[in-house]
């Protein structure tokens, strides 16, 4: 029923032969991996409105030069991604740059910040996108907590369908949100050069605070999440048709230009018409309010920004399953991460990264300002560290025309390393640390867990394991015994089967239970001993473990008893919930339980399947 139910909702498995054919097609990827990167201009130009707001007028003046200056950096780290499709076809990004040409340590630095970047990418969108269409119905926003935990679990279940479906769905709000947003920045631009432009100093609010460069540092910071997302398409190569890397580089070229149109476009529409926000609306609403009035199409610009903010989640969900698998792969996550779904999608990525976002909107109330402090400042350390490889590259390397390249991602190395130390620095105490923190925090998970890989692959290894000369012994079976059934016959002659030494266990939870089991044990197996151990405590695993450890001790014959446990499986799975799970606990118990005596003990399960 459950496979059933499974299916339905995320389709019926694929085979691995038509992973090829789930590739997406520059349409499709453009719409799977571009939605943050396009999108990020409502939550950035939010920002930049925000932090310029508090000084009037003579604050409001410099969103355009700062608009300007962001656009820049965009266009600089769009051309040295494109040299990084060109040298790592095979995805990956930042860290993969990062590992080859700098080393594992600042590989897994990168790895640690772009996935908090995906993770915060995630939670950011999910509530501008619900912020969006509350500043159209003003009555939603008690409601934002649960709006995007709903446009979550949608977009969950459309990447575990699959990168066709994934890429096909989100295709309509992300050509919506083009096809909406586009003719507004034309439609705003055409009544600017006729009817002339807005004096803010008769609309701003009064300043309550002065211009200094702190301020206009930190409106650059809130503004720089305006690249988030933009390294997406170099880190999803493989997701892309073939030629991946062709395909891949014309659909950033293609990204980053309507990135630039859209931020640069908006931006400066907002400080040369004049527009400020009410209370309880976003810049972006403000603004489709002034161009198109209160007409279907305003509500038609908010319904597609949240459409588009709630699917730019997919960016995250393209890339940071893929980013996992790849960390895993080398052995620095969970092998986990690395298995392909039933759709052929890192699913096991998909819903932890599903899980860690819904935390992160509850806890923050749904509320995007309250996350923005802890934005940026990974997607600007992993810029760094990956512009950074790719000169170290291009030096190594020194193919036909590597000094150009090797300047391209020298330039976006440099403003990528500066953009990060102002963004630490101006949101350092609203919240970058936290974000450092985490950062470091997954830096030493990551080691803890390759440590863990490499000593059980140095004590799984057979090298120097010398040839056993000496036989192992006949085993001694003993049988926990909770009552006298079918599956306890199962057991008994299984153990027959492969021992002479053969002995039972029965430990007594209240004083006289044992009379009735040692009496039918008699009638049924006379020829083998049953034990019986009182359980003051009216515990069952530590009498029988200590009853383990004594006969072992007493025998002393080089081996451990070999414990055969009959469990019985019922018919339906809820049918388990019904009953006590004693072999399981036991099995958990011995499994778990270290080596004694230098030996292992073997653990057999016996299982009785119930009809009905």
């Amino acid at each position: 029923m459950l496979n059933k139910l499974k299916h339905l909702i995320i389709g019926s498995p694929l085979p691995t032969h038509l992973l090829s054919e789930k590739k997406l097609n520059k349409i499709r990827a453009l719409a799977a991996f571009s939605p943050d990167a396009l999108s990020s201009i409502a939550y950035a130009n939010q920002e930049i409105y925000l932090g310029l707001v508090v000084a009037g007028s003579a604050g409001l003046v410099l969103a355009w030069p700062i608009g300007l200056a962001i656009a820049g950096l965009l266009v600089i780290v769009a051309i040295s991604y494109m040299q990084t499709i060109i040298a790592y076809p095979g995805g990956g990004g930042s860290y993969v740059v990062a590992r080859d040409n700098l080393g594992k340590y600042a590989g897994l630095v990168a790895a640690g910040a772009l996935l908090m970047d995906y993770l915060l990418t995630a939670a950011v969108s999910l509530t501008a996108g619900v912020e969006a269409i509350a500043s159209a119905f003003p009555q939603l926003w008690s409601y934002r907590v649960e709006l995007a935990l709903f446009f979550l679990l949608i977009i969950t279940l459309a990447n575990l369908r699959g990168l066709r479906e994934t890429g096909t769905l989100m295709s309509i709000p992300v050509y919506l949100f083009l096809g909406t947003y586009l003719p507004l920045v034309a439609i705003g631009l055409i009544r600017l050069l006729v009817g002339g432009g807005q004096d803010l100093e008769l609309v701003a609010p009064p300043a309550s605070h002065p211009v200094t460069l702190f301020l206009i540092l930190h409106t650059f910071a809130t503004g720089c999440t305006a690249l988030t997302g933009i390294e997406a398409i170099s880190n999803g190569v493989p997701a892309f048709q073939s030629p991946e890397a062709k395909n891949a580089r014309r659909t950033l070229l293609v990204m980053a230009i309507l990135m630039v149109i859209l931020f640069s476009g908006s931006i400066g529409l907002t400080q040369f018409m004049g527009v400020i926000a009410g209370p309880d609306e976003t810049i972006l609403s403000a603004l489709a309010r002034k161009v198109l009035g209160t007409s279907p199409a305003y509500f038609l610009i908010q319904f597609t920004t949240m459409a588009v903010l709630a699917v730019a989640a997919n960016t995250s969900f393209a890339g940071f399953p893929r980013l996992a698998a790849i960390l895993a792969g080398d052995g620095f996550l969970p092998r986990q991460l690395t298995s392909l779904g039933d759709r052929l999608v890192f699913a096991n990525g998909i819903v932890f990264l599903s899980f860690a976002t819904g935390i992160l909107i509850i806890l923050f109330g749904g509320n995007s300002h309250s996350l923005i402090p802890l934005f940026a400042v990974g997607v600007f350390v992993a810029f760094t560290l990956s512009q950074f490889g790719m000169v170290i590259h291009w030096l190594r390397i020194r193919e036909s025309g590597w000094q150009v390249k090797a300047i391209a991602n020298g330039a976006g190395a440099i403003t990528t390393a500066l953009t990060a130390l102002i963004v630490g620095f101006s949101k350092f105490l609203e919240g970058a640390w936290i974000t450092i923190f985490v950062i470091m925090i997954l830096y030493v998970m990551f080691i803890r867990i390759n440590q863990h890989y490499n000593t059980v692959k140095r004590q799984l290894s057979l090298r120097g394991l010398p040839p056993s000369l000496r036989p192992f012994p006949p085993p001694r079976v003993v049988i926990p015994v909770s009552g006298i059934h079918r599956g306890m016959v199962d057991a008994v002659d299984f153990a027959r089967s492969i021992a002479s030494d053969v002995s039972g266990i029965y430990i007594e939870l209240e004083p006289g239970d044992s009379k009735r089991v040692i009496k039918e044990w008699q009638n049924w197996f006379p020829d083998i001993p049953l034990e019986v151990r009182p359980s003051p405590y009216r515990s069952i695993v530590g009498p029988l473990l200590d009853f383990l450890d004594e006969t072992d001790e007493r025998h002393n014959d080089g081996q451990l008893a070999v414990v055969v446990l009959p469990e019985f499986i019922p018919a339906r799975w809820w049918h388990g919930l019904l009953h006590n799970q004693t072999s399981w606990l036991l099995k958990t118990a011995l499994l778990y339980r270290r080596r004694d005596l230098g030996f292992q003990r073997v653990i057999i399960d016996v299982p009785y399947h119930l009809k009905k």
